[in-house]
């Protein structure tokens, strides 16, 4: 018997955004077999004939649009369990990067200089500073909210950028107190200069067991899609994986047709060596024994749908209910069950996890297609990008070299230099395929004529 939820209401939960959820954050608990929807929408806005008067019961919002989760209890066999497990928790190394999924942090986590609550919110009111009816000083009103707190980092994951801060002997708190002086449009300046010169644009996490299984896209530092390196390190062990992963992919079919289709239609459309075969996931996430704070996942498939299951390795742990704070609802997903869920667009959280045997571990493994994957080109395409950063970061006789560079720089994929390469590497056929504009022709009056 599968139990068939239809939330009333969604609450707005943002304020919860980057903190830890507990048993204050939910009423219900899903323990069983369940179909969970969001709020109806019965068509008003779009449809000027409905009739419904009564949204909360109206049929029209009981589809795949408003799906919320879908939990299949025991799903997986003991023996799929062990070969997944296998063939992914090495996935799950050290990382820093899991932005507020990690949760609230402490100052001196892995030695960075975390941008603190209090100068995020500075620097914010800086970027958009405002006036107020009573003359308030509002910098001063910001330091008496973080009174007792000045130098807990930010949810949001950014440090300071200590060679920088040193070299021009940057104080924050000096700082403030000089550009309380300056015009509204002065302030605005000053703010972009210091998160631009002074603070880091990678976001930061605390030290967490997390990882990536699977293919990625392209990223600013790393501009060519490729396997991760758990998957390029260890192919064999990763495809003992694959009858787990295949079988989470054939439900995905069955319980929500028309959001795998759309997910299917996306797999067809790139390179097969960019995801796991007869799945219609380019990604797995791989979390150990990691309690994730409030957050929403980012870089799914819009329009897809996020596959959830937890492993372990038998040693008893309990907690880590996967909480749903905007519903009030708790789902105590345990090793072998099956979730379907919108990770994407709604808020999501863990309780503790108590790892109550020597060794336990415990693993949630969330598998996706990353829609960025879309803009990628076959394998040999992504190689030779691969190929191309490779040959400038090691030639110490490139005009652009320096100490530690990566080997990319702006607009070097419009360059002639790219072009070169590209047709020495794959061809002319490829270099007007993903460059057509390389091979533009300027005819002259003769050739018009």
């Amino acid at each position: 018997m599968v139990r068939t939820i239809v939330a009333d209401k969604k609450l707005n939960c943002e304020y919860l955004l980057g903190q830890f959820l507990d048993e204050s954050h939910f009423d219900t608990i899903i323990d069983e077999d369940c179909n969970f929807f969001g709020p109806p929408s019965c068509g008003l806005i779009e449809r000027n004939d409905c009739d419904d008067t009564d949204c909360a019961t109206c049929p029209k919002g009981i589809d795949e649009d408003t799906v919320i989760f879908i939990l299949r209890k025991n799903f997986f066999t003991e023996d799929e369990q062990l070969n997944a497990l296998e063939g992914l928790k090495g996935a799950a190394s050290i990382s820093f990067n899991r932005g507020l999924a990690a949760g609230p942090r402490n100052e001196t986590d892995s030695d960075r200089d975390w941008v603190s609550d209090l100068q995020m919110s500075i620097l914010d009111y800086f970027s958009n500073p405002y006036g107020n009816l009573f003359n308030e000083d509002n910098v001063a009103n910001i330091y008496e909210t973080y009174a007792n707190a000045n130098y807990i980092p930010s949810p949001r994951g950014f440090v300071w950028l200590p060679s920088k801060v040193k070299a021009d002997g940057f104080d924050f708190d000096v700082w403030v107190e000089n550009t309380k002086k300056l015009t509204f449009s002065e302030q605005e300046v000053e703010a972009e200069l210091v998160k631009s010169k002074y603070i880091s644009n990678t976001n930061y996490a605390g030290a967490v067991h997390s990882g990536v299984a699977g293919w990625y896209d392209r990223y600013p530092r790393i501009p060519y899609g490729r396997a991760t390196s758990y998957t390029e390190k260890n192919p064999e062990k990763f495809a003992l994986a694959f009858p787990f992963l295949q079988k989470l992919s054939a439900a995905f079919s069955k319980l929500l047709p028309r959001r795998w289709a759309f997910q299917k239609s996306c797999i067809e459309k790139i390179d097969q060596a960019f995801h796991v075969p007869d799945t219609v996931f380019t990604t797995i996430t791989v979390n150990k024994s990691f309690r994730t704070a409030a957050h929403r996942d980012a870089g799914d498939l819009h329009e897809g749908f996020s596959n959830l299951s937890v492993l372990t390795n038998g040693k008893k742990y309990s907690g880590g209910m996967l909480v749903l704070p905007e519903f009030r609802v708790a789902v105590n997903v345990r090793p072998g069950d099956l979730l379907l869920i919108n990770n994407h667009g709604g808020i999501h959280g863990n309780t503790p996890i108590v790892l109550e045997e020597d060794d336990a571990e415990r693993y949630s493994v969330v598998c996706y297609f990353r829609e960025k994957m879309l803009e990628l080109g076959d394998k040999v395409y992504e190689d030779a990008r691969f190929n191309f950063v490779e040959s400038r970061r090691t030639d110490k006789d490139h005009p652009e070299w320096r100490s530690m560079w990566n080997g990319t720089s702006p607009g070097m994929w419009t360059s002639d230099e790219w072009y070169a390469f590209l047709e020495k590497e794959l061809g002319k056929d490829a270099l007007i395929k993903y460059h057509p504009e390389s091979v533009q022709k300027s005819f002259t009056l003769d050739e018009f004529f």
